[in-house]
């Protein structure tokens, strides 16, 4: 699994021009799965964000997590983040996990990272073309792959 983590002060998802979603300040999250993810990455990955210390302590250090200080989650899908560059100038999504692979992770992800903080988690719509506002506070985007904990 991969994803780009951005500390917002808010973010909205649209589908056909209506906001699906919505939050104050939390994380954004993008969210890609590839055909050999399975749930020990998805347990690695939510614990690891609901725990990341990129929120600013009273001295206005990146010293507390968001369930440290509260906040919202919005998670979108995207299957681009496997993105293949390396031949041509048009990328391939080869390495994405199909939807029978991908949606049942993206929301046992979703239902992890829930539990894990105890805060909400809001959703985009799977496989729609969406459109994503944010206003990123810092800013602050980290992105990380379970292929690559260390």
């Amino acid at each position: 699994m991969r994803a780009v983590i951005q500390r917002v002060t808010h973010a909205s998802v649209a589908v056909d021009g209506e906001v699906k979603s919505e939050i104050g300040n939390g994380l954004l999250i993008l969210l890609g799965v590839e055909e050999a993810d399975g749930q020990e990455d998805v347990e690695w990955l939510a614990r690891k964000i609901a725990n990341l210390r990129v929120f600013d302590d009273e001295d206005g250090v990146m010293n507390r997590s968001i369930v440290d200080c509260g906040g919202e989650f919005l998670v979108i899908s995207q299957f681009t983040l496997f993105a293949s560059y390396k031949k041509g100038n048009r990328p391939s999504w080869f390495r994405a996990a199909r939807h029978e692979i991908s949606i049942p992770l993206y929301e046992m992800f979703c239902e992890k990272l829930a539990n894990e903080s105890q805060l909400p988690v809001r959703t985009g719509e799977f496989g729609a073309y969406m459109q994503v506002e944010l206003l990123n506070d810092g800013p602050v985007t980290i992105c990380m792959d379970t292929k690559n904990k260390e």
